[in-house]
């Protein structure tokens, strides 16, 4: 926007200006108009040039009320952005789904008349589609970023979509600034990229002139933003939502998906590197899991609460930059989520997919959360533009399983009309469905009173506290991974003062992490703490749930182990070895130096899966290297093999050799550093401790000696 920098105008303008009411417009050199707000800058207007009062929330019943239809300034500035793309989503482009079932663990009648609800072992088919945030359609699968976690329950009672995301809090907690949020992060306009990145200067402008960020931004940076599957990450419904029983009570609730295999994330150098080996890992990872029977579970998990609990809570459960830690208020598990169809078509199910926050059947119902109350408001008009018309239920992924009836007629691409003469009601003919007070959806009856205003509740205030406690909740390997991210995506940052913008409001998340950032940054010293609306509250405990480490999953099922095998390999041994991983319900392919495979010791011949060129160890969990005397030789003068090695190392996971594989570990430059991962295989005993040490994941006390982000003393 254009600064006022002096009152002169150009010549055969009007040097007065133009006054309205008490301000004046003054013509710039192009003889546009320009209207100056206190500060100096261009007044912001609506499109239609109307003056902008608040841009930061949208108009409400009093602090904590419902958000109101007649706010025209959110309506224009969250239509305008949510028809900014096409045919792509704005957010959330790239995306995977599949078909699969819920199925009810106990009737909840007592607390929410939903359907779904009502009969144990009763199973509800579902589509959810997985997607990253930032990136296009084009982008690749493991960028640092948020994972939608979208699920359609097509119930008896019409379709509900739980359209939550794989971390539990926002960046924002208004939606009225979402478009800025997402134009922030998005490439920047005039070079078009970084794409599906956040390392750059104009998200991290944004970032740092809004505090409410930084509990999201905790998350962001943490390895939550680069899981190893869909399969090993959590979902949530991300907003505080109300189950509303036959009488009309109210129980408020959070969603929670756990998905049963546990939870686990890729390093930095492995994500960057999976990109450039499989950009679409985590899509064949979901495809041959499916394919092959080994179908992805997830247990709907609920925090339940009345409102006693929620005005004694620390934090305002309306604000979606917040959670309840489960070891405050526990879930309750309720449900399974299996997956087990892929779709018959991309383009058809996937693609054409419409999620709405606001489809809910009868018995679960919204909160006043001001960013739950946008996206009701905005989602409908973006499937709108996006398919292009208002008849998109009558595409098969997007209809309901349950009869439905109503007189909607017409449209953009109508698959079907009402049959007859009558398409309206009431009628005297006796013709068409009708409203039904029993069955139909009833909103919870809530009392709202308050002044119409721009407000953000002092509630909402506290922006650090959690942050901190997400922190010190983390192993110190994850700390790391933090300040490494931080350090990482602060250095594409072109803008000294934006970087320490951000440092400054590290230092009121965790001293040692902001001095750790700062000295990764070359700063000479540190700048004061951010001014924050309310302290940074030291008395929150750490939150083990909030740990990938700490709920690691401790078993190696579900996972993927690289064998590197050799002409000559100990057919018995590998055997041994592939056995044991399918035992521990796991998978193995055979990574050999050249296409097809090799020979073994007794002459059978072993299929491999990936030459090594092409089968890096990124791609999998954990290595075995298999190889044989007489082929050790020529395996070591091979840089990729070299390469699968030191990279196994360095990503800190579980390595299992035979002897004749020392050459090769010497030659990747880790014979002198081994350690407890690294494991001796010669016998069926070795080969069991090896399979066990694999329910581990990953030696993070490995990571250290690797000088991959110790702590730095603080800066004078």
């Amino acid at each position: 926007m254009a600064k006022r920098t002096t009152k002169s105008s150009p010549a055969g303008s009007d040097a007065s200006g133009v006054t309205i009411h008490d301000q004046k417009l003054h013509r710039g050199a192009g003889g546009e108009l320009h209207q100056f707000a206190e500060d100096g800058h261009d007044v912001l207007t609506t499109a239609q040039g109307g003056p902008v009062f608040d841009d930061q929330n949208t108009l409400r019943v009093g602090a904590r009320g419902p958000a109101l239809i007649d706010d025209f300034h959110f309506r224009e500035k969250i239509f305008h952005f949510d028809h900014e793309r096409i045919p792509e989503r704005v957010v959330h482009a790239r995306g995977y789904g599949a078909h699969g079932f819920f199925e009810t663990y106990e009737s909840l009648s007592d607390i929410t008349r939903a359907d779904v609800f009502q009969r144990a072992g009763e199973r509800t088919p579902v589509f959810v589609r997985f997607s990253t945030v930032a990136g296009s359609k084009g982008s690749f699968d493991l960028a640092r970023d948020v994972r939608g976690f979208a699920v359609k329950m097509y119930t008896k009672e019409g379709n509900w979509d739980l359209v939550g995301n794989n971390i539990p809090v926002f960046f924002i907690q208004d939606a009225i600034r979402f478009p800025d949020m997402v134009h922030a992060v998005k490439p920047e306009p005039d070079r078009a990229f970084p794409q599906a990145q956040s390392a750059h200067d104009n998200f991290w402008d944004f970032i740092s002139l809004t505090p409410e960020s930084m509990h999201m931004i905790m998350w962001i940076m943490s390895d939550r933003a680069i899981p190893r599957s869909f399969r090993f990450m959590e979902g949530f419904g991300v907003h505080t939502f109300r189950f509303v029983n036959a009488d009309d009570q109210s129980t408020f609730v959070k969603f929670h998906w756990k998905p049963k295999l546990g939870l686990q994330s890729v390093a930095w150098n492995e994500a960057v590197k999976i990109n450039g080996a499989d950009p679409d890992y985590h899509r064949r990872d979901l495809w041959q899991s499916i394919q092959s029977g080994n179908f992805p579970e997830w247990e709907l998990c609920v925090q339940l609460f009345d409102q006693d609990f929620a005005d004694g809570f620390d934090f305002d459960v309306l604000d979606p930059t917040k959670i309840i830690p489960e070891e405050v208020l526990p879930v309750r598990p309720i449900g399974r989520l299996v997956l087990d169809r892929m779709p018959d078509n991309f383009f058809a199910e996937t693609e054409q997919v419409a999620f709405m926050t606001q489809n809910v059947p009868p018995g679960i119902d919204f909160s006043n959360d001001p960013l739950l109350q946008g996206r009701n408001f905005s989602y409908l008009d973006t499937q709108l533009k996006r398919l292009g018309g208002p008849n998109l239920t009558h595409l098969p992924i997007n209809a309901p399983k349950c009869p439905f009836h109503h007189f909607q007629q017409d449209g953009h691409m109508a698959m079907r009309n009402p049959v007859g003469r009558v398409n309206y009601q009431p009628n005297s003919f006796g013709v068409g469905p009708r409203e039904s007070p029993s069955v139909g959806y009833r909103h919870f009856p809530a009392e709202e009173q308050g002044t119409k205003v721009r407000l953000r509740p002092e509630s909402f205030a506290d922006h650090y506290s959690q942050a901190r406690q997400f922190y010190i909740s983390q192993t110190g390997a994850e700390q790391r991974h933090i300040a490494m991210a931080l350090t990482f995506e602060l250095s594409k940052v072109e803008t000294p003062a934006i970087r320490e913008r951000m440092v400054s409001h590290l230092m009121n998340i965790d001293e040692t992490l902001a001095t750790t950032v700062a000295q990764k940054l070359g700063f000479q010293s540190m700048p004061n703490p951010a001014d924050a609306a309310m302290p940074t509250r030291q008395d929150l405990e750490a939150s083990p749930a909030l740990s990938i480490v700490e709920r690691g999953p401790k078993r190696f099922e579900g996972r993927k182990l690289g064998i590197l095998v050799a002409d000559g390999v100990d057919a018995k041994l590998l055997k041994a070895v592939c056995a044991a991983i399918t035992k521990a319900k796991a998978m193995f392919e055979i990574i050999a130096p050249k296409v097809g495979g090799v020979t073994a010791d007794d002459g059978s011949w072993i299929e491999a899966h990936h030459m090594i060129d092409g089968g890096p160890s990124v791609l999998f969990d954990a290595v075995a290297l298999l190889t044989s005397h007489q082929a050790i030789e020529d395996l070591v003068k091979e840089a990729t093999a070299r390469d699968f090695v030191a990279d196994a190392f360095q990503h800190c996971k579980v390595i299992g050799y035979d002897q004749s594989a020392l050459p090769l570990l010497d030659k990747a430059g880790i014979s002198s550093a081994l350690d407890e991962g690294t494991i001796a295989l010669s016998n069926a005993k070795e080969v069991d401790a090896f399979v066990e040490e694999l329910g581990k994941l990953r030696v993070w006390g490995r990571e250290p000696s690797l000088k991959l982000g110790k702590a730095s003393p603080p800066i004078q």
